[in-house]
């Protein structure tokens, strides 16, 4: 109670580009004028220095410009590119909220590291082009002044994608979307594909296409310590704890068509503390809901989709957690130092692991046989049914394979069209996503996090028109379909 009294009502005046709270003022000047009001508070009690009663440094601010729900890769990106682009610099404060301060059960972590431009969309194309060069200089963009430069262990073996005939002109397709945006993407006949890589059973494949230039895989964990060590040198600010709340005001309106709808912002966030019954309400101006698998319960706690089926109040975010397991074999006889990430016409993936003959892959499951999602244990069996057999017919080395160890990990899975969902709310309209992106957020991040900036800051996307990827396509059923989708 202290904290909050010495605070209240330190939020007037107005801020930049429309970020205030609810109060009606930025928050930026909050730290200068508490440390007044302590030497006043010191002026007229007794005694030495003033020191508070009870230590409230794990508690959030009590008011921030920004809220990011989640502190993975999407929402550390969203940070970082707020503060890069704010004019002028320490104009807004961010504040991350994280539940898992470990990232055991992170998507970021658990994830196999791959990047890719191999889409059919041209938008997922730009954001993977910018990504890679994102990765690739990372120490332009994360360096901090005193602390060892990044390794990101970049590795450039490019993806190899092999389609059956029946998937040979979707794929001849793909590439031409590919080239035009300047990814450098080649077809391969079986005959080429054999001479490339000796160890390929080309059974089956028609044709198979072969990223020449920025693909391969990446250290997940790397780029996630990266930026969080990046955005905390820039002043953002952490808290480890859980959004069970928005406080929000609501406006009645009629379209131009005459429908009424109610417009919402929320003013206020809640987050409870980590281990603890305690809650903390901050004052915010837009929330980021960068929650990944667990985007879908965010929206809700906002109310979105609380409302008539068909409508576009109705509308939830489609976004839900789906478990996928990731093997990791041994097989002394297996490809070697050139093999590129492979994905077989049936699902099945693979690539390399360091230098001692190790691999990881696996292969999404059907809707029949998706797995509980409640917890993160490793069906092994579905590695002997769904996984090595085909493994083994398309690189006969892998009969001998062993499997060593497997862990599960979550998607973000966007169950409209398995795309990310980018920008505003049309009704609660101070909560912009980041999420949904289905197994491709971690790759997409840097630029993911570039355009949520953008549209914040400016109200627009300026570098990649990622329109197409608005909450509204759910109302229209205008879906952003993805060929060819992993």
């Amino acid at each position: 109670m202290l904290r909050r009294t010495l605070l209240l009502g330190l939020c007037r005046g107005p801020l930049g580009r429309g970020l205030g709270t609810h109060r009606g003022g930025s928050i930026l000047d909050r730290d200068g004028k508490m440390s007044e009001i302590k030497k006043k508070i010191q002026s007229i009690l007794p005694g030495g220095d003033w020191n508070p009663l009870y230590d409230t440094s794990y508690l959030p601010p009590e008011g921030s410009d920004v809220v990011i729900v989640g502190g993975g890769v999407l929402g550390l990106s969203v940070a970082y590119w707020l503060k890069k682009l704010e004019k002028p610099r320490g104009a807004i404060r961010v504040l991350v909220v994280e539940r898992d301060h470990t990232y055991s059960r992170a998507s970021t972590v658990l994830s196999v590291g791959g990047i890719r431009q191999q889409f059919s969309v041209p938008e997922n194309v730009q954001l993977s082009l910018f990504s890679v060069d994102f990765l690739r200089n990372i120490n332009e963009y994360l360096a901090v002044a005193d602390d060892p430069p990044l390794d990101i262990q970049f590795n450039p073996s490019g993806y190899l994608l092999l389609a059956s005939e029946k998937g040979a002109a979707i794929m001849e397709n793909n590439v031409k979307v590919q080239r035009q945006e300047g990814a450098k993407v080649c077809l391969m006949s079986p005959e080429q594909l054999r001479n490339k890589f000796p160890w390929i059973n080309t059974e089956g494949v028609a044709l198979a296409s072969y990223g020449m230039e920025h693909e391969g895989w990446f250290d997940p964990w790397c780029l996630l310590q990266g930026l969080r060590r990046k955005v905390q040198s820039m002043g953002v600010l952490f808290c480890r704890g859980e959004v069970t709340r928005f406080v929000s005001s609501s406006n009645l309106m009629k379209t131009a068509s005459g429908e009424e709808v109610n417009l919402k912002r929320i003013h206020e966030v809640h987050v409870k503390i980590d281990q603890s019954l305690e809650y903390q309400p901050v004052e915010c101006a837009i929330v980021v809901n960068a929650a990944g698998a667990w985007s879908g319960q965010v929206a809700e706690l906002a109310g979105i989709g609380n409302g008539p089926p068909g409508t576009l109040q109705g509308t939830k975010l489609p976004v839900e957690l789906r478990k996928r397991y990731v093997y990791l074999w041994h097989c002394p006889q297996g490809p070697g130092l050139e093999t590129p990430f492979v994905i077989d016409p049936s699902g099945t993936y693979f690539r390399r692991e360091g230098l001692g003959h190790n691999y990881l892959g696996g292969c999404s499951p059907t809707e029949e046989e998706e797995p509980d999602p409640g917890n993160l244990e490793v069906d092994h069996d579905f590695f002997q049914d769904r996984v090595w057999p085909p493994l083994a017919q398309r690189v006969p080395a892998f009969e001998t394979l062993k499997v060593r160890s497997a862990w599960a990990g979550y998607y973000d899975y966007n169950t409209f069209d398995q795309n990310g969902v980018v920008g505003p709310h049309p009704l609660v309209i101070n909560m912009y996503f980041a999420t949904g992106f289905s197994g491709h957020g971690l790759q997409q991040a840097p630029a993911v996090g570039r355009a949520v900036a953008e549209m914040v800051l400016e109200g627009h996307f300026q570098t990649i028109n990622l329109s197409s990827f608005l909450f509204s396509r759910f109302y229209s059923g205008e879906k952003v379909q993805e060929h060819n989708i992993i």
